[in-house]
Protein backbone atom coordinates (compact mmCIF):
# COMPACT_ATOMS: atom_id res chain seq x y z
CA UNK A 1 0.00 0.00 0.00
CA UNK A 2 0.93 3.47 -0.86
CA UNK A 3 2.37 6.06 1.50
CA UNK A 4 -0.37 8.57 2.51
CA UNK A 5 1.21 11.95 2.84
CA UNK A 6 0.05 14.04 5.40
CA UNK A 7 1.14 16.75 7.85
CA UNK A 8 0.35 17.19 11.84
CA UNK A 9 -0.99 20.55 13.39
CA UNK A 10 -1.13 20.47 17.25
CA UNK A 11 -4.06 22.90 18.49
CA UNK A 12 -4.31 23.69 21.95
CA UNK A 13 -8.46 23.95 21.38
CA UNK A 14 -8.68 20.47 19.77
CA UNK A 15 -10.15 17.81 22.31
CA UNK A 16 -10.28 15.23 20.09
CA UNK A 17 -7.62 14.13 16.78
CA UNK A 18 -9.53 14.79 13.66
CA UNK A 19 -8.41 14.54 9.88
CA UNK A 20 -9.13 17.48 7.36
CA UNK A 21 -8.77 17.14 3.22
CA UNK A 22 -8.74 19.78 1.20
CA UNK A 23 -6.78 20.86 -1.92
CA UNK A 24 -4.19 21.31 -0.15
CA UNK A 25 -3.58 17.85 0.75
CA UNK A 26 -4.49 16.36 4.31
CA UNK A 27 -3.55 17.42 7.87
CA UNK A 28 -4.30 15.77 10.88
CA UNK A 29 -5.31 18.22 13.94
CA UNK A 30 -4.10 16.46 17.19
CA UNK A 31 -4.64 17.90 21.06
CA UNK A 32 -1.73 19.38 22.32
CA UNK A 33 -1.04 15.81 24.15
CA UNK A 34 -1.85 13.60 22.22
CA UNK A 35 1.18 10.82 21.19
CA UNK A 36 2.10 11.31 18.22
CA UNK A 37 2.40 7.13 17.63
CA UNK A 38 -1.36 7.26 17.94
CA UNK A 39 -1.54 9.32 14.54
CA UNK A 40 -0.37 6.54 12.11
CA UNK A 41 -3.32 4.22 13.27
CA UNK A 42 -5.92 7.14 13.30
CA UNK A 43 -4.98 7.61 10.09
CA UNK A 44 -5.25 4.21 8.95
CA UNK A 45 -8.64 3.86 10.23
CA UNK A 46 -10.00 6.73 7.97
CA UNK A 47 -7.85 5.94 5.01
CA UNK A 48 -10.89 4.72 2.76
CA UNK A 49 -12.64 8.28 3.21
CA UNK A 50 -9.46 10.05 2.91
CA UNK A 51 -8.45 8.61 -0.69
CA UNK A 52 -12.51 9.48 -2.03
CA UNK A 53 -12.08 12.49 -0.61
CA UNK A 54 -8.61 13.21 -2.68
CA UNK A 55 -10.11 11.92 -5.61
CA UNK A 56 -12.80 14.04 -5.92
CA UNK A 57 -10.44 16.86 -5.85
CA UNK A 58 -8.53 15.67 -8.55
CA UNK A 59 -11.66 14.88 -10.63
CA UNK A 60 -12.25 18.87 -9.68
CA UNK A 61 -8.81 19.76 -10.98
CA UNK A 62 -8.75 17.73 -14.42
CA UNK A 63 -12.66 18.14 -15.50
CA UNK A 64 -12.13 21.83 -15.32
CA UNK A 65 -15.54 22.59 -15.20
CA UNK A 66 -14.76 25.69 -13.19
CA UNK A 67 -11.80 27.33 -14.22
CA UNK A 68 -9.82 30.47 -12.31
CA UNK A 69 -7.27 32.22 -13.35
CA UNK A 70 -5.83 35.40 -11.44
CA UNK A 71 -3.76 36.61 -13.95
CA UNK A 72 -4.24 40.12 -16.06
CA UNK A 73 -6.27 38.41 -18.84
CA UNK A 74 -7.83 35.00 -16.87
CA UNK A 75 -11.29 34.66 -15.58
CA UNK A 76 -13.04 34.13 -11.95
CA UNK A 77 -16.63 32.29 -11.63
CA UNK A 78 -19.12 34.49 -10.30
CA UNK A 79 -22.81 33.16 -9.39
CA UNK A 80 -22.80 31.25 -12.73
CA UNK A 81 -20.78 33.78 -14.83
CA UNK A 82 -17.35 34.28 -15.85
CA UNK A 83 -15.10 37.04 -14.50
CA UNK A 84 -12.64 38.28 -17.16
CA UNK A 85 -9.56 39.97 -14.80
CA UNK A 86 -7.81 43.42 -15.77
CA UNK A 87 -4.94 43.46 -13.24
CA UNK A 88 -2.88 46.79 -13.07
CA UNK A 89 0.16 46.55 -11.04
CA UNK A 90 0.94 49.95 -9.95
CA UNK A 91 4.20 49.97 -7.94
CA UNK A 92 4.05 52.09 -4.96
CA UNK A 93 -0.25 51.37 -4.61
CA UNK A 94 -0.29 51.05 -0.76
CA UNK A 95 -4.30 49.77 -0.99
CA UNK A 96 -5.39 47.39 -3.50
CA UNK A 97 -8.08 48.30 -5.53
CA UNK A 98 -10.84 46.04 -7.02
CA UNK A 99 -14.25 46.75 -8.91
CA UNK A 100 -16.31 45.23 -11.25
CA UNK A 101 -17.29 47.14 -14.44
CA UNK A 102 -20.14 44.76 -16.48
CA UNK A 103 -18.63 41.40 -16.85
CA UNK A 104 -15.42 42.82 -15.72
CA UNK A 105 -13.19 42.68 -12.70
CA UNK A 106 -10.62 45.64 -12.82
CA UNK A 107 -8.04 44.96 -10.19
CA UNK A 108 -5.41 47.45 -9.27
CA UNK A 109 -2.71 46.51 -7.03
CA UNK A 110 1.00 47.51 -6.01
CA UNK A 111 2.66 44.37 -6.51
CA UNK A 112 1.13 41.29 -8.42
CA UNK A 113 1.30 38.96 -5.45
CA UNK A 114 -0.96 40.62 -4.02
CA UNK A 115 -3.64 40.01 -6.56
CA UNK A 116 -5.43 37.22 -4.99
CA UNK A 117 -5.69 38.61 -1.29
CA UNK A 118 -7.24 41.61 -3.27
CA UNK A 119 -9.95 39.57 -5.42
CA UNK A 120 -10.79 37.62 -1.64
CA UNK A 121 -11.57 40.57 0.23
CA UNK A 122 -13.43 41.96 -3.09
CA UNK A 123 -15.79 38.16 -3.17
CA UNK A 124 -16.15 38.16 0.90
CA UNK A 125 -17.55 41.61 0.50
CA UNK A 126 -19.99 40.40 -2.11
CA UNK A 127 -21.15 37.45 -0.32
CA UNK A 128 -22.27 39.75 2.35
CA UNK A 129 -24.30 41.46 0.08
CA UNK A 130 -25.24 38.94 -1.83
CA UNK A 131 -26.28 36.40 0.69
CA UNK A 132 -28.06 38.43 3.24
CA UNK A 133 -30.93 39.08 1.08
CA UNK A 134 -31.48 35.18 0.24
CA UNK A 135 -31.66 35.02 3.49
CA UNK A 136 -33.73 37.84 4.91
CA UNK A 137 -36.36 36.05 2.19
CA UNK A 138 -35.79 32.66 2.86
CA UNK A 139 -36.22 33.06 7.04
CA UNK A 140 -39.62 35.27 6.00
CA UNK A 141 -40.82 32.27 3.83
CA UNK A 142 -40.07 29.68 6.49
CA UNK A 143 -41.62 32.36 9.54
CA UNK A 144 -38.45 32.10 11.43
CA UNK A 145 -35.81 34.04 12.17
CA UNK A 146 -31.73 34.03 12.49
CA UNK A 147 -29.64 35.80 15.05
CA UNK A 148 -26.15 36.94 12.82
CA UNK A 149 -24.60 36.43 9.79
CA UNK A 150 -21.25 35.98 9.51
CA UNK A 151 -18.54 35.03 6.32
CA UNK A 152 -16.00 33.01 6.30
CA UNK A 153 -13.22 31.27 4.65
CA UNK A 154 -14.69 27.41 5.76
CA UNK A 155 -11.99 24.66 4.89
CA UNK A 156 -14.58 22.10 4.49
CA UNK A 157 -18.04 23.74 5.38
CA UNK A 158 -20.02 25.57 3.03
CA UNK A 159 -22.22 27.16 5.95
CA UNK A 160 -23.69 26.37 9.39
CA UNK A 161 -26.13 27.41 11.78
CA UNK A 162 -25.65 27.19 15.39
CA UNK A 163 -28.30 25.70 18.08
CA UNK A 164 -28.54 30.15 18.87
CA UNK A 165 -29.77 31.25 15.22
CA UNK A 166 -26.01 32.15 14.28
CA UNK A 167 -25.50 32.03 10.29
CA UNK A 168 -22.10 31.15 8.73
CA UNK A 169 -21.52 31.25 4.82
CA UNK A 170 -18.52 30.39 3.09
CA UNK A 171 -17.52 33.02 0.50
CA UNK A 172 -16.76 30.39 -1.71
CA UNK A 173 -20.23 30.00 -2.49
CA UNK A 174 -19.79 32.98 -4.99
CA UNK A 175 -18.10 30.94 -7.12
CA UNK A 176 -20.76 28.58 -7.53
CA UNK A 177 -23.86 29.42 -9.76
CA UNK A 178 -26.85 31.18 -8.24
CA UNK A 179 -29.13 28.31 -7.96
CA UNK A 180 -26.28 26.33 -5.65
CA UNK A 181 -26.14 29.91 -3.31
CA UNK A 182 -30.09 29.37 -2.78
CA UNK A 183 -29.83 26.19 -1.82
CA UNK A 184 -27.33 26.19 0.58
CA UNK A 185 -29.06 29.57 2.22
CA UNK A 186 -32.45 26.81 2.33
CA UNK A 187 -30.55 24.26 3.86
CA UNK A 188 -28.87 26.63 6.81
CA UNK A 189 -32.59 27.69 7.34
CA UNK A 190 -34.15 24.29 7.48
CA UNK A 191 -31.87 23.62 10.31
CA UNK A 192 -33.50 26.51 12.18
CA UNK A 193 -35.99 24.43 12.60
CA UNK A 194 -34.12 20.50 12.30
CA UNK A 195 -30.81 21.10 13.88
CA UNK A 196 -29.79 17.87 12.33
CA UNK A 197 -29.72 15.89 9.09
CA UNK A 198 -32.65 13.42 9.83
CA UNK A 199 -35.33 12.43 7.72
CA UNK A 200 -37.41 14.70 8.60
CA UNK A 201 -34.86 17.62 8.05
CA UNK A 202 -34.18 16.32 4.32
CA UNK A 203 -38.11 16.16 3.87
CA UNK A 204 -38.35 19.83 5.24
CA UNK A 205 -35.25 20.96 2.63
CA UNK A 206 -37.35 19.24 -0.36
CA UNK A 207 -40.34 20.67 0.04
CA UNK A 208 -38.04 23.86 -0.55
CA UNK A 209 -35.86 22.37 -2.67
CA UNK A 210 -37.50 20.09 -5.05
CA UNK A 211 -34.11 19.21 -7.18
CA UNK A 212 -31.72 19.11 -3.85
CA UNK A 213 -30.29 16.68 -4.69
CA UNK A 214 -28.61 17.75 -8.16
CA UNK A 215 -27.44 20.63 -5.96
CA UNK A 216 -25.80 18.66 -3.28
CA UNK A 217 -24.14 16.68 -6.30
CA UNK A 218 -22.90 20.03 -7.97
CA UNK A 219 -21.45 20.70 -4.74
CA UNK A 220 -19.62 17.56 -4.37
CA UNK A 221 -18.18 17.09 -7.88
CA UNK A 222 -16.76 21.23 -8.33
CA UNK A 223 -17.13 22.14 -4.86
CA UNK A 224 -12.88 21.19 -4.15
CA UNK A 225 -12.42 23.03 -7.41
CA UNK A 226 -13.85 26.50 -5.37
CA UNK A 227 -10.28 27.59 -4.70
CA UNK A 228 -8.08 30.79 -5.50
Amino acid sequence: MDQLEYRIRRSDRARHARIVVDADGVEVVVPRRMALRHVEPFIASKRPWIERTLRRYAVARETGAVRIDLRDGGSVPYLGEDLYLRVRVEPGRTRPHVARRGGTLIVKVGRTAHVRVAVERWFRRRAREEIAPRLDAATARAGTEYTKLTIRAQRTRWASCSSTGAMSFNWRLLMAPAEIVDYVVEHEVAHLERLDHSARFWALVERRVPDYREHERWLRQHGPALRF
